[in-house]
């Protein structure tokens, strides 16, 4: 992705490209007013001040015909997003006046934006580092509220403000080697080991903290990936069914019905499940449904949590207690499906052969089977309770902690403790004090590079393309 770094003015459509009551078209640059006056009727607004809103007309500004009927808010540099001129055009919301309007703006001497340039230039402006860049994205792309929570926390700095705090520590101690190299008769290492043990054991907690979020952060920003395991004519198709509110699975009295993982999302109080759906688990001379098992085999040991259907109506038996065995080291929540028929498995004898196969230790929330019908939706409240508390309630304090959901962050992050983990290395063999700015620099410019102080133009543009038009 090519961009001019002269900082030509940019336009697009910010808003959905679908029917709506108003679409937005979004000028940036040093001719945004020029490009935009050229096309409005209606006050001057090259006179006009910042931060105001005028009534007027688009026009094609080869012949001067009327595009529609306009609102058209100023803003001039340096307080707006890119820290440019900018100029918004509130136009109605049909399709084809929208690429109107855009093409009027175009012909008017702007160049269509690329996808994220108007928030790669806040970036390389000055007015967000890359850290909350990113977090654009996670608020257009937020998939429950606690994702958008987050992303809302990091785009407000709660993150730039932790990393920076770490980075300011290491530059001290780094500086402070620096100067009693250079000046060896004034200042002196006396006690030095000391100190910087103790401040790099310091910031490498602070880095570790951080790191134990990122698993959190991966369930809040991608869903906790959810699988439904048990035996066959369980009812696994039926709950997955009921979670998602339609009939999504195919569901039918036959035994070994589904023959293949089937993956939908779902929002469950205010988190996402990657919902799993997976074939019946049981030994079968059927070549078709074995790969089905073998599917499902895998899909439970990569599931965050898995969701054991047992069928209340018929014994346990031993594909049950295989299945479960299968399954430990997970947590797991243990359902007992078909309440609305006739009993012949108790809540008591399912929690014996949950804590049979895999010892009291098997995962927090296992204590108790809940009674369902995924024919009636009995007992999906109690479900949801238990899926929530499990995973976040009362853990994770978005007001206070700095969540890690970036893969990237949390790459660097782990290079800058490995750095640290070296500078420590370095004391214990006695090394001379200017081996530890080499690894202490290496954890400084680890961090660096999450905010994008430390540029890296590959990864820059790899984020920015990620990014939706107009934004």
């Amino acid at each position: 992705m090519q961009y001019n770094m002269e900082n030509d003015t940019i336009a697009a459509i910010a808003t959905a490209l679908s029917p709506s009551g108003i679409s937005i078209v979004r000028i940036s640059g040093p001719e945004a007013v020029s490009v935009a006056s050229r096309v409005f009727q209606g006050a001057s607004l090259a006179a006009c001040e910042s931060h105001t809103v005028h009534y007027g007309h688009i026009v094609n500004p080869a012949d001067g015909r009327v595009i529609d009927e306009v609102m058209v808010l100023l803003l001039k540099a340096p307080r707006t997003y890119t820290r440019e001129d900018t100029v918004e055009i509130d136009c109605h919301g049909g399709v084809l006046v929208t690429k109107r309007v855009l093409e009027a703006v175009l012909a008017a001497g702007a160049r269509l934006a690329e996808p994220g340039e108007f928030t790669r230039r806040a970036y390389l402006n000055g007015r967000i580092d890359l850290s909350q860049a990113e977090a654009v994205a996670g608020v257009i792309s937020a998939k429950n509220e606690l994702a958008l929570k987050n992303s809302i926390r990091q785009l407000s700095g709660r993150e730039r403000e932790e990393i920076s705090a770490i980075r300011a520590e290491l530059l001290r101690e780094i500086a402070q080697i620096e100067a009693t190299l250079d000046d060896p008769e004034h200042l002196s290492f006396e006690g030095f080991d000391e100190v910087i043990t103790r401040q790099t054991e310091a910031q490498a907690k602070r880095i570790q903290k951080l790191l134990d979020t990122a698993d959190d952060g991966r369930k809040i920003t991608e869903g906790i990936r959810t699988v439904i395991v048990g035996r066959p004519n369980a009812g696994k198709s039926s709950l997955m069914n009921l979670l998602l509110g339609e009939d999504r699975a195919i569901v039918t009295d036959i035994a070994g019905t589904t023959r293949d993982t089937l993956t939908e999302e779902v929002r469950m109080r205010g988190i996402t499940l990657l919902l799993v759906d997976t074939a019946g688990i049981r030994e079968t001379t059927d070549t078709v449904e074995r790969i089905g098992v073998t599917r499902a085999q895998r899909a439970a040991s990569e599931a965050d949590l898995i969701l054991y259907v047992a069928d209340s109506s018929a014994p346990l038996d031993d594909n049950d207690r295989a299945i479960l065995a299968a399954c430990a080291g997970k947590p797991l929540i243990a359902l007992l499906n078909k309440s609305d028929l006739p009993g012949m498995t108790t809540a008591a004898e399912l929690r014996e052969a949950v804590r049979a196969a895999a010892g009291d230790g098997f995962a927090a929330g296992t204590d108790e089977p809940i009674a369902i019908s995924a024919k009636t939706g009995e007992g999906l409240a109690h479900l949801e309770e238990r899926i929530t508390g499990m995973f976040f309630a009362d853990r994770i304090r978005l007001d206070e902690e700095c969540i890690i959901t970036s893969e990237r962050h949390k790459q660097a992050l782990s290079a800058a403790a490995d750095s640290l983990a070296r500078v420590q290395e370095s004391i214990a063999a006695g090394m001379s004090e200017d081996f530890y700015t080499i690894d202490l620099t290496a954890a400084y410019e680890s961090l660096g590079s999450i905010l994008g102080e430390e540029p890296d133009e590959d990864v820059i543009n790899a984020i920015f393309a990620e990014f939706c038009m107009g934004k």
